[in-house]
C-alpha cells in the first residue's frame, strides 16, 4: 500500500461528504513538505454555483491561504479522482510537487488518461504523478454516487 494512502483515505472522506451535498463525489488534501495535511475540501460546484469549484483548486486556494503565497512547492496534492485539465494546470500554476490520484477519468482526465497536462515538456513546472493510490475504494464512491443518481431519476 502506498505512503499515499493515509492522505487518500481523508480525501475520499470529503468525496463522500461531497456526494453527501448532492455534489459529484470527489475530494482533495494538500500536504505540506513535511506531510502535514495543510488544506482538505470536496467538490463544491453546485452549492456555491461555480464552475471552477472542483475539489484541488478549493484545496489549493485554502493550502496557498495558509502558507500565505501562492507557490506550494514540496506540496503534495492528493485527489480521489484524475484531475481535468483545469486541476491539472493548476496544479502546474501552484508549481506542486507531486500530484497523486486514485480513480482514472477516462473521459477527462488530464495526468495521463486523456491528456498529460502535468507532464507536458512544454510547460515550465511538471510535478510528479502517483496513479492508482485506493484506486478501486476512489473508483467505488463515484460509480455507488452516479448509480444512485441514476436510480433517483427512473
Amino acid at each position: 500500500m502506498s505512503g499515499y494512502a493515509p492522505a487518500m483515505r481523508l480525501a475520499l472522506a470529503q468525496a463522500v461528504r461531497a456526494g453527501e451535498r448532492g455534489e459529484v463525489p470527489v475530494g482533495a488534501v494538500v500536504l505540506g513538505p513535511d506531510g502535514a495535511v495543510l488544506a482538505q475540501a470536496g467538490n463544491d460546484r453546485e452549492s456555491l454555483r461555480d464552475p471552477t469549484a472542483h475539489a484541488e483548486v478549493l484545496a489549493l486556494r485554502e493550502a496557498a491561504r495558509g502558507r500565505g503565497e501562492w507557490r506550494l512547492g514540496g506540496c503534495t496534492l492528493v485527489v480521489t479522482l484524475e484531475p481535468c485539465t483545469m486541476c491539472a494546470g493548476a496544479a502546474v500554476l501552484a508549481r506542486v510537487e507531486r500530484v497523486v490520484y486514485g480513480a482514472v477519468d477516462a473521459k477527462g482526465g488530464a495526468a495521463g488518461s486523456l491528456w498529460d497536462v502535468l507532464r507536458d515538456r512544454r510547460l515550465n513546472h511538471r510535478p510528479e504523478v502517483v496513479m492508482g493510490v485506493l484506486a478501486d475504494e476512489c473508483a467505488a464512491v463515484l460509480t455507488g454516487f452516479f448509480a444512485a443518481r441514476r436510480t433517483r431519476e427512473q
